[in-house]
Order: C-alpha cells, then structure tokens, then sequence
C-alpha cells in the first residue's frame, strides 16, 4: 500500500537520545516525523525522547516523544514519527513548514 508521505524540509542538526546518550543527525523534518540518521538505529515501535535543535530565525529546541516506524540501511538510520510535542515544538515545526527558502 502507498501511504503518501508529508512534504519534507531537509535539515541536518544535532540530535541528542536521551536513551543512548549519542550524537546523531536529524537530516530532514515533515510534520509528522524526521529522519535521524546513526550508525545504530533502534527497532521500530521503540519510544524515544527527541531533543534536537534547528536554525529558524534563532536556534531553537524540538522537545517531545517519538516512535521508530522504519529502520534504514541506506542511508543508515530511523525514520521517527511525533508521537507527543510540546506546543512551542509543534508550532516551532509549522512555521519551519511553511518558510520557504
């Protein structure tokens, strides 16, 4: 079945999992979820607590929960979809949505 995907914005910014205690590349954001690229990707339906920040007109901090839907060996890595964001993130990702380069 092909579930069309949300418009993705590429970004690339340090990740930091709580869990793993690593640091890992967001390189791109929809928003549902982000692509976090690793060596070591979780299994999918594993929580985990995203914090990772990107450049809007400032730096600032994407906070919630997110869940492992896809594992990726090409390039190796996790799609995570949002699961719970906190309000500032949510609009945070919105505007990041909605700019135009």
């Amino acid at each position: 079945m092909n579930v069309p995907r949300d418009e993705r914005i590429v970004i690339n910014r340090e990740f930091d999992s709580v869990e793993q205690f690593i640091t890992e590349y967001v390189t791109n954001i929809s928003r549902s979820g982000a692509f976090i690229r690793c060596k070591d990707p979780l299994p999918p339906g594993t929580r985990v607590k995203l914090r990772f920040s990107v450049i809007v007109d400032d730096i600032e901090t994407v906070e919630g929960i997110g869940e492992v839907v896809r594992v990726s060996a090409d390039p190796p890595g996790m799609g995570v979809a949002f699961v719970e964001l906190t309000s500032f993130s949510a609009k945070l990702i919105e505007r990041i949505m909605t700019r135009r380069p």
